[in-house]
């Protein structure tokens, strides 16, 4: 069978690879690779192509069922890399009895069909699970209409949805002028009348971080949104309240690491990150009864006492008692601790976004990062413990374009004219990122330039995405604070390293 390549290791379709191990004697598999959306290369650099015209990557399956064989099957991989031309000509040559063929031995929870190196796992297993720390997440909001619900421009986003509820304009006009067409579970008509009868519609205006940097105005309603995650969203928008944003399958391909992480104080789209899947865990629950702007809350039993926000820690009590026995300080369900008889949840938050983007981490443990959620390590050294929570709140105010160090720019925009963003082009012996053939950015470091969050390219992503508009005073001036904190992560991401390293390096450092 010649199919889509994600089920060989996608979390997914663990129990598709188990059903058909129990149901076939031997499986070849032959991965042909060629995933644009992983941005695929060869394991030397250069060039891989797809066998076909799409972005997903394939792979070739040979599935043996002899009778009386014994189950599970014996797996068997091979890959196939290069351009399209040189993956025809071997195709056309090769002899599956004479392919290099490793056997692989998938294991359980996943049954990998792809090579692993498991040399690691031990140590690695022993690390809580971002899945189990928190309390409650759910992926980011699901709209299947963002270009309606989601605008650079307030004013046109009210405009949008005035017009889908004013029931004097014919629901032809309202498809036509907005490219909104009825499916199986959504139908304008009847979307636009309950719409027409909130009568506290403009409540639900709100901005979301919809890309990484790239927060947009946005309508939160179900009316309009099909998935929106209310019963977490709430939390994040009831107070003051920061998420972590991870990804379960790391976008981890050749020379890339892993780097699908991000914190956030709004509503956030599930496709943050660029092959999706962007869970929410909030670090507070809010207590509220009923709606809040029309989403409802968590109906949850509060394992921790309330603060007088209203805020209780969306934390694991039994990760607490780990994380407090081993680094001796007693913790406080509120804020920040002093960091020497106590922490909070707050600290709790900037460690795990320390050691995640530590470098080291990410290299270390990349063959678990393909397939899962992150694992956090704990230390017990309170030294340590202190200086990564200094770091990762020092990343995550960068983050949240918070820091005041993001007004110290270290690039220009030195060039009058239009601002029109016509096309994105980066020449990294100037340093300067062009907007249009006569503009641009300049002082924009090789590094930073090139640095990727959740498999975006930040620095070109968030100008691509605004081709065709004017760039404002404030957005030319966002886009010099997104160049200063990406030059800071880098640096910060250093230190984080060399916090660790000065205290026994990996894993030393996590077995006090």
């Amino acid at each position: 069978m010649i199919t889509n390549h994600s089920y060989l290791d996608n979390p997914t379709f663990r129990g598709m690879r188990q059903q058909l191990m129990q149901t076939f004697s031997e499986i070849y598999l032959l991965n042909l690779h060629g995933n644009a959306k992983k941005k695929e290369v060869c394991p030397d650099g250069s060039k891989d192509e797809n066998v076909f015209d799409i972005q997903q990557g394939v792979a070739i399956g040979l599935f043996v069922k002899r009778p009386g064989s014994p189950v599970p099957a014996k797996v068997f991989y091979a890959d196939l890399w290069g351009n399209r031309e040189a993956k025809y000509q071997n195709l056309a040559e090769m002899e599956v009895v004479k392919m290099p063929w490793q056997e692989v031995r998938p294991q359980s929870p996943f049954y990998l069909f792809v090579p692993q190196d498991t040399s690691l796992e031990h140590e690695y297993n022993k690390f809580w699970n971002v899945i189990d720390i928190f309390l409650f997440n759910s992926t980011g909001v699901k709209t299947h209409r963002d270009h309606f619900v989601f605008d650079f421009d307030y004013g046109k986003l009210h405009l949008r949805i005035a017009a889908f509820r004013n029931l004097t304009l014919s629901d032809e006009k309202i498809a036509t002028d907005y490219a909104l067409n009825d499916t199986n579970d959504w139908k304008i008509n009847l979307k636009r009348k309950l719409l027409a009868n909130e009568f506290n519609w403009d409540q639900y205006f709100s901005k979301a971080l919809y890309r990484p940097f790239d927060i947009r105005y946005y309508y939160h309603n179900e009316n309009l949104v099909d998935r929106p995650r209310d019963d977490i969203m709430c939390h994040m928008v009831a107070g003051d309240n920061i998420s972590l944003n991870v990804g379960r399958a790391g976008q981890v391909t050749g020379p890339q690491m892993w780097d699908i992480v991000l914190c956030n104080k709004l509503i956030v789209d599930v496709n943050l990150f660029r092959r999706g899947g962007n869970v929410v865990f909030p670090l507070y629950l809010f207590t509220f009864s009923g709606d809040f702007k029309g989403q409802k809350s968590i109906p949850y039993t509060a394992l921790w006492p309330t603060s007088e926000d209203g805020r209780t820690p969306n934390l694991n009590p039994k990760f607490i008692e780990e994380l407090s026995g081993k680094v001796g300080l007693i913790f406080i369900p509120d804020g920040k601790g002093d960091m020497e008889t106590t922490f909070g949840p707050e600290d709790v938050f900037s460690y795990a976004y320390a050691v995640f983007h530590s470098p080291t981490y990410r290299k270390r443990y990349s063959e678990f990062l393909k397939i899962d959620f992150p694992r956090l390590p704990l230390t017990g050294n309170q030294a340590l413990f202190a200086a990564l929570v200094g770091k990762g709140a020092e990343l995550a105010s960068l983050h949240l374009m918070e820091s005041p160090r993001l007004e110290n720019f270290i690039t220009t925009f030195p060039v009058s004219g239009s601002q029109v963003v016509a096309g994105v082009r980066y020449e990294d012996t100037l340093g300067r990122v062009y907007i249009n053939s006569g503009q641009y950015f300049e002082g924009v470091p090789p590094e930073v330039w090139a640095f990727t969050i959740g498999g975006y390219q930040v620095c070109h992503k968030w100008l691509k995405d605004r081709k065709g508009r004017t760039l404002t005073f404030e957005d030319l001036h966002h886009y010099q604070k997104i160049i200063v904190a990406l030059a800071e992560t880098l640096r910060l991401m250093a230190d984080i390293d060399a916090a660790i390293n000065a205290h026994g390096g990996w894993p030393e450092a996590f077995q006090q």
